[in-house]
């Protein structure tokens, strides 16, 4: 298989929303062609795509099929199921690799894997049967109790602090395999994207502040107000998981830093990452353009920031007084709007972004958090 994918080949990308819509938009304009697959139609990335594939992810034959068609296989996502990952390996090259998935997808492989190889995490411990729960939640306190498989956006936790919560929500989970984790005084919370090309090059995007609400990414802003210190260390384990896994692509760590200075690895995401978005209108290279380098074998971009910026999610609940008022947004200069393609807007489901720079990263956070209040009517 070829390892160097120069423009006009054909990248197939497992997964069809947003985040593949802004891959597919930097792949095209470097004159890659893209084919998307996943069991949505007129998907976000299906629009911008030249073949789009709706088929179940658990058509093995349609992978080896999408998989055979393209030169280079990565994905927008990465609750890929596994066989999935392994059908379209069997035809073409496929980066990340599919074990990356593999440990990321889970929530228990990932934290054991993250302990394991030294890294800051948060306490855990592995629940699969009530006896773990009894064993556990008296001596963790307040905890969160989250499905193993298959989250994001805070779906699958649940905030417990005795017996009998921990119990409620396991049963609502439907008692399958969870992971009990320590609540964490945090100070603030901040992700670095890293990528790491076919040769093993690293490069890093300045670390974000991020603000959630109800588990969902609201604002990020960069650089974050924290110091060499706290960059320097963030970036050190960032390239430390990239390594340790052999990813060939992007990563984004997620941490909390303590109220004493210190970080601990959340979360990870083998995969562009929202809070990246920020990248496109603020850095010489986008997180989507140093995913598409490195998976096609070429030499990664520079990272550096041309101004500071600031991102804020557009989530389904600002059309609640109809169609926003995009004019008045737009009306501040330095304000863009990025929207998905999504037909349909519902609560708490990500339409798009606004993103805006200025000379610090404070002004940025308050520019597009006026301006997404302009959008309601």
């Amino acid at each position: 298989m070829k390892t160097r994918i120069l423009p006009g080949a054909t990248i197939g990308v497992l997964g069809s929303g947003q985040l593949g819509r802004m891959f597919a938009i930097s792949a095209r304009r470097m004159g890659y062609r893209v084919h998307t697959y996943s069991p949505d139609r007129d998907s976000p990335t299906g629009q911008i795509a030249d073949v789009e594939i709706d088929a179940p992810y658990e058509d093995l034959d349609r992978v080896r099929q999408f998989a055979s068609a393209v030169d280079v296989v990565t994905f927008e996502f990465e609750n890929v199921p596994a066989p999935t990952a392994e059908a379209a390996a069997s035809c073409t090259l496929v980066r990340p690799a599919g074990e990356v998935l593999h440990t990321s997808q889970h929530r228990l492989r990932e934290k054991t894997f993250l302990s394991r190889h030294g890294f800051p995490v948060t306490r855990f411990e592995a629940i699969r049967e009530e006896a773990d729960l009894c064993r556990a939640v008296p001596d963790f306190g307040p905890a969160i109790l989250k499905t193993a498989g298959f989250g994001y956006d805070g779906k699958g936790q649940y905030r417990v602090s005795t017996l009998a919560d921990a119990r409620s929500a396991w049963d609502a989970m439907g008692r399958q395999e969870a992971v009990l984790e320590a609540v964490v005084d945090f100070e603030a919370e901040l992700s670095v994207v890293g990528v790491r090309g076919a040769n093993g090059e690293c490069m890093f995007f300045a670390p974000s502040c991020n603000h959630h609400v109800a588990g969902i990414l609201d604002v990020s802003f960069a650089p974050a107000p924290f110091g060499p210190g706290v960059e320097k260390e963030a970036i050190a384990i960032t390239r430390g998981i990239l390594e340790q896994l052999n990813v060939t692509g992007v990563l984004c760590v997620e941490f909390f830093m303590t109220r004493e200075g210190r970080l601990l690895v959340n979360e990870l995401a083998p995969r562009p990452h929202n809070s990246g978005h920020l990248t496109i209108d603020a850095c010489i290279t986008s997180q989507f353009e140093q995913q598409l380098r490195s998976v096609c074998g070429l030499p990664l971009g520079s990272t550096q920031m041309l101004r500071p910026a600031a991102m804020a999610n557009l989530l389904g609940d600002v059309w609640n007084g109809g169609e926003p008022r995009w004019e008045a947004a737009m009306a501040l200069p330095e304000v863009k709007l990025h929207l998905y393609g999504k037909s349909e807007a519902r609560a708490g489901r990500k339409m798009g972004h606004l993103t805006a720079t200025a000379d610090t990263a404070s002004e940025a956070e308050g520019l597009v958090r006026r301006a997404r209040s302009h959008l309601m009517r």
